[in-house]
């Protein structure tokens, strides 16, 4: 007797289970690599008021320390955001000799002052609701540089967001500390110092005894828990 169905057929259900096997790790791969904040966060530039603020003449070419505008960073758990007085303190018109002077590219600035109001900046770096406010004096104070989470700012005429602030990316520096804190850490009074922390973290070498000495300050290693950053 002929038979009904060839013998090929025998091949679909190996080679659905080989697609669908396929397909699934497809999905996973893709979720893992592009599902995450290193690919949608990073390289994140939200365009600012005005003419923005460019870090890469304020903090690069003038060398203006980060705590002039952020002034509770070592303090507080925000990085505040200056007020309008502390630009004007630099942008009045009788203080710049008109050499000096930006001109139109400060007139927001001159403009909200005059109004008394607040220039809009808009945020670059945002973790989740569920995340507790990032405690910059805890990390400040502990020899954490801008430099770790921001990049090299004093280079960017726009900041953008440099790591995606993930919480893989935190645990290995949790983990990181303490294990190797001559790659994570720096003196406190160089943090905001970024072309010497820059610098420093590409030849820094294992078992640096300056590192050594500010891990063992540390009242306790880099907390792991849920509870550290989860509410």
């Amino acid at each position: 007797m002929a038979t009904i169905f060839p013998k090929w057929l025998n091949m679909v259900p190996t080679l659905l289970a080989m697609g669908g096997g396929g397909a699934t790790m497809a999905v996973v791969v893709g979720t893992w690599y592009w599902a995450t904040p290193d690919y949608f966060e990073v390289g994140y530039m939200p365009t600012q008021p005005g003419s923005g603020f460019n870090h890469q003449i304020h903090a690069g070419k003038l060398g203006m320390d980060c705590r002039y505008c952020h002034t509770k960073v070592e303090e507080s758990n925000e990085a505040n955001i200056p007020a309008v007085a502390t630009c004007i303190g630099c942008h009045a018109e009788e203080r710049l000799a008109p050499a000096f002077d930006p001109g139109e590219k400060v007139a927001f600035i001159r403009e909200a002052y005059a109004k008394d109001s607040s220039v809009e900046w808009r945020r670059v770096h945002k973790l989740p609701d569920y995340v507790r406010n990032f405690p910059h004096a805890a990390h400040i104070n502990a020899g954490v540089s801008c430099y770790s989470c921001h990049g090299q700012i004093t280079a960017m005429p726009v900041v953008f967001q440099a790591e995606g602030l993930g919480m893989g990316w935190c645990l290995d520096c949790h983990r990181g500390v303490e294990k190797t804190p001559e790659k994570y850490l720096v003196p406190p009074d160089k943090v905001t110092n970024l072309f010497w922390v820059e610098q420093h973290l590409a030849t820094v070498k294992k078992g640096d005894a300056q590192a050594r000495k500010l891990q063992e300050q540390l009242r306790e290693s880099p907390p792991q828990h849920c509870g550290a950053c989860h509410y």
